[in-house]
């Protein structure tokens, strides 16, 4: 086993060893997600790749966190890319769960607040049929929330998992070519939400199947933010389009009645498509990711 392969192991190991001790402490104590201690510890859970990378770079071998992870604040156009690029593809993810038999407009939100009744508490649902009633749309609201927690709060939390994935594994795994790295963090990724996923996390409805949809989702949005890692030269623009996304990606099931967890919104069937063609334009629009590895592609890109 060469170093490479070891230090793999290692933080892979340390990884889910510290992520999902926490969810099963969690849930072993009869606590349910979608809750407000759920919150404390899905940000917890985001914060167990960075302090892997930080025990296995920093404290085992002893090598610097900056310049070889990409943690850089030097400003691009890839960063304003990766802001907006979320809420284009919720918005694009709304019109195609439009296409599926059996899913409606829903204007007045009465899908959204369906779907959350058996979820959230009373007081909470109570808060959102309020919103529905604002002279400004909750969806622009909503974007507008989006936005500006996908580049402060959410982007903080999404680092403390972008360290990992696409700061060291990435530069890890930078000797494979980009579709084959991109796959690879992509199935680490998914297989990690498992414990999350289970107790109802993006498929509320489908907890067991959400699984593999969770696996297959984290291997198709592995490439987009792999590509943003590579041409913002940047793990923070990484971390800005992982928080964006997350800050956003209620807005694709907000008008939206009818389907299913498994059908609408960025993590269903709709959603992939949406990712797919996004792949599809990176595959076709810039060779370069078919023809060099990882690592000649991120030293290409200096």
């Amino acid at each position: 086993m060469n170093e490479g392969t070891k230090r793999v192991r290692l933080f892979i190991g340390i990884t889910f060893a510290l992520s999902w001790l926490i969810a099963i402490l969690f849930f072993a104590f009869g606590a349910k997600w979608y809750t407000p201690g759920a919150m404390i510890v899905g940000t917890a859970f985001m914060f167990m790749p960075m302090v892997s990378v930080i025990m296995v770079h920093k404290i085992i071998y002893k090598e610097p966190l900056k310049k070889p992870l990409g943690i850089s604040f030097k400003l691009n156009r890839w960063f304003l890319v990766a802001w907006l690029l979320p809420p284009t593809i919720a918005f694009a993810t709304f019109g195609i769960s439009l296409l599926f038999p059996g899913v409606e407009y829903s204007p007045e939100m009465a899908g959204m607040f369906e779907r959350f009744r058996g979820i959230l508490p009373p007081e909470k649902l109570q808060q959102m049929e309020k919103m529905a009633k604002f002279p400004l749309h909750p969806i622009w609201i909503g974007l507008i929330q989006g936005l500006i927690a996908g580049i402060t709060i959410n982007a903080v939390a999404g680092f403390g998992e972008e360290l990992g994935w696409r700061g060291f594994l990435q530069r890890e795994f930078g000797y494979r070519g980009f579709w084959i790295s991109s796959a690879l963090i992509g199935l680490i990724w998914g297989i990690w939400h498992a414990p999350l996923i289970l107790q109802g996390h993006n498929y509320p409805e489908h907890p067991v199947a959400g699984i593999f949809m969770m696996i297959v989702w984290c291997m198709l949005l592995g490439p987009i933010f792999s590509y943003i890692r590579i041409k913002s030269k940047s793990v923070i623009a990484v971390a800005i389009i992982h928080g964006s996304l997350n800050a956003t990606y209620g807005l694709s099931i907000m008008l939206i009645k009818g389907g299913n967890d498994l059908i609408i919104g960025i993590t269903g069937g709709a959603g992939f498509v949406v990712l797919s063609i996004v792949n599809l334009c990176i595959f076709l629009f810039d060779p370069s990711i078919r023809e060099k590895s990882v690592n000649a592609l991120m030293e290409s890109a200096k």
